[in-house]
């Protein structure tokens, strides 16, 4: 009834229409099912054709249809044919649908999609004459849950239960359709499995017709599970494909039990001496961990102080704490029987002992031998010293001969290599005994020295007892001791002689064990006493300045020699010998001889005459 108040027409349109188109038929097709996200706009097409292209009806009646929910019944929600287009009031659908037509069909066009949205539509053509037809298509509406949240068990799981126990939870919101959720293992997926594996799976469907859905992982743990990783991951349809979503891993406290136990020395690294902290540390496998007792092999029933942790602390440790320790794990029952042992070696180094001790007196010329010994647990080495110079090594040092020069004091210093912490010393103090000797290689000593003057004569003398030094000089009165000092090995004396003629002095050196004696034998020599002291370096000065006061007279008597000849103040012959001479001559008197022997050569001789005139051959 309402189809014909809606498209009522005239009685005689209808039968001739209906005449007109008495052989076409109408034939409809439509997708089975259309896909959109939430939100979205959905496009649902339609399309239709007539059997007789030729006779097809001019008239054509579209109308779309929606079911209605939890129901068989359908709602009309849109209507149109060749004059008019019109939308259903008051359904779901009333101003969000949109119908576009041609000639090949009609496309529904739904804006905003909702959840309420996913069922079937239905595409009705009427062709009058031609029959009626229609198509269905379902809408189906997709919405993404959220990310999965996955939560752990806070406490830890105990490996010794005997059933599967809850490790974790995963939860996926708000999704449509319903979402699925896969539990896994270090990226390995988990199966149910009965005494192992369950999943537990609870589906919710909220009032905004989303689902949530929720499932929780029961998993029997082993002790391998302590470093596993678990996930879950949410599955979900969207149009045309299938996405996932894996939530965060987390990793669960897994508690197991203790089968190995170890012991190990934290601290001081390397060997232990007396007087050392020692820290043992006891760690084992159990988790959690558990606190250990700790005991040494020769005294088990005795529980050392540890506070009931994991660490042992030894101070300050001797010789006596050398032991093999033991560390036990105490859990729920009491003590187990893992343990770990670990043996702890005190190394030790006693003070050295010298032989002779203290002090040993020798005579001059023998031999002594000295030992030097220290008691340790590792290998020594012993080196002697002497005035900080090294004299011997090893255990064992001789002295042979012994001299003054052996008397000291002798230290052994004992090491140990490996441990050059541990190390010890001793000393013996020697003392060699004999009559005085005298220093110096000399046993006579000869000297001089000019009259009036002072001389000192020195003497030194070493010996065990100490030598006493005397004097007995001959040959002065006048002398007296300027310096006199002794110490622990030798003696030392100056005297200061005033030298008036030669002398002789003796200085003597004596103690308990005999006499040594020294000879000083001094010459005098006189002075020589001059006004005037000559010195060589004046003399040499003065007779360099009479030479050259000579020669500058020389040249100037020659130059005026020359000068008067020149002038013809001085005659002279071609041939023989002009000779000028006085009356009387007397030893100051000076005669001058001119000789010619060529014509251009003149030579001038200058002669002192003391007394009478001499021959040439005197001169």
């Amino acid at each position: 009834m309402a189809l014909l108040h809606t498209t009522f027409l005239p009685l005689f349109l209808y039968i001739c229409l209906l005449n007109w188109s008495a052989w076409a038929k109408v034939e409809v097709t439509t997708d089975e099912s259309v896909e959109a996200y939430l939100g979205d706009s959905a496009q649902i097409p339609c399309q239709y054709s007539f059997t007789d292209a030729d006779n097809e009806p001019r008239f054509v009646m579209i109308q779309w249809f929606v079911r209605v929910a939890g129901r068989s019944s359908r709602l009309r929600i849109f209507y149109g044919d060749d004059s008019q287009q019109m939308v259903d009031n008051n359904t779901d659908y009333s101003g969000r649908i949109e119908v576009t037509s041609d000639q090949q069909g009609t496309r529904l066009s739904i804006q905003d999609v909702q959840l309420f949205d996913e069922r079937e539509f239905f595409c009705q053509i009427n062709g009058l004459a031609a029959g009626n037809a229609e198509g269905k298509t379902h809408l189906r509406v997709f919405a993404p849950p959220e990310a999965p949240v996955i939560e752990g068990v806070s406490t830890g799981i105990s490996v010794t239960n005997e059933v599967p126990s809850k490790i974790a939870s995963c939860e996926a919101r708000n999704g449509f359709p319903k979402p699925n959720i896969t539990w896994y293992r270090n990226s390995m997926p988990l199966m149910s499995a009965p005494g192992h594996v369950n999943v537990l799976i609870l589906v919710t469907r909220e009032s905004s017709s989303f689902y949530s859905v929720q499932s929780t992982l029961e998993y029997k743990l082993v002790r391998e599970d302590k470093d596993a990783h678990f996930s879950c991951e949410v599955s979900f349809f969207v149009p045309g494909a299938i996405r996932t979503v894996e939530s965060n891993s987390i990793n669960i406290s897994v508690h197991y039990p203790t089968t190995m136990v170890e012991l190990w020395k934290e601290s001081p690294q390397g060997l232990v001496k007396e007087g050392d902290t020692v820290e043992l540390r006891c760690q084992g496998d159990g988790n959690p961990p558990q606190p250990f007792i700790f005991n040494r092999e020769q005294e088990l029933d005795i529980d050392l102080e540890s506070n009931h942790g994991d660490v042992l602390m030894l101070s300050p440790v001797s010789r006596r704490d050398s032991d093999i320790y033991q560390c036990r794990p105490l859990d729920n029952d009491g003590y187990t029987e893992v343990k770990g042992e670990m043996q702890l070696t005190v190394h030790y180094l006693d003070p050295a002992v010298v032989v002779p001790k203290d002090s040993e007196v020798m005579l001059k010329g023998e031999d002594l031998t000295a030992t030097c010994n220290a008691l340790s647990s590792l290998k020594t080495s012993t080196v002697w010293y002497k005035d900080g110079k090294q004299v011997g090594k090893g255990n064992t040092l001789h002295l042979m001969d012994a001299t003054y020069e052996t008397t000291g004091e002798y230290i052994c210093e004992v090491t140990v290599p490996s441990l050059p912490a541990l190390h010890t010393s001793g000393s013996v103090h020697i003392i060699v005994q004999g009559g005085p000797q005298l220093v110096g290689v000399e046993q006579e000593v000869q000297l001089e020295e000019a009259t009036g003057r002072m001389v000192n004569l020195s003497c030194e003398a070493q010996g065990h007892p100490l030598p006493s030094i005397s004097w007995n000089i001959i040959g002065s009165q006048n002398w007296h001791e300027v310096e006199s000092k002794a110490n622990e090995h030798m003696t030392h004396s100056v005297v200061s002689v005033k030298v008036t003629s030669d002398i002789s002095a003796l200085c003597n050196a004596s103690n308990d064990m005999g006499t040594e004696v020294k000879a000083f034998s001094v010459k005098a020599i006189p002075r020589v006493t001059s006004a005037a002291p000559f010195s060589p370096a004046e003399g040499s000065g003065m007779i360099i300045v009479v030479i050259i006061l000579c020669l500058l007279l020389l040249a100037i008597l020659g130059s005026v020699l020359y000068f008067l000849h020149k002038k013809g103040k001085i005659p002279c012959g071609r041939s023989g010998k002009q000779e000028i001479t006085k009356e009387k001559t007397t030893k100051d008197d000076i005669v001058v001889e001119m000789k010619t022997t060529t014509k251009n050569e003149d030579s001038v001789l200058l002669k002192a005459v003391n007394g009478d005139q001499k021959s040439p051959n005197d001169q």
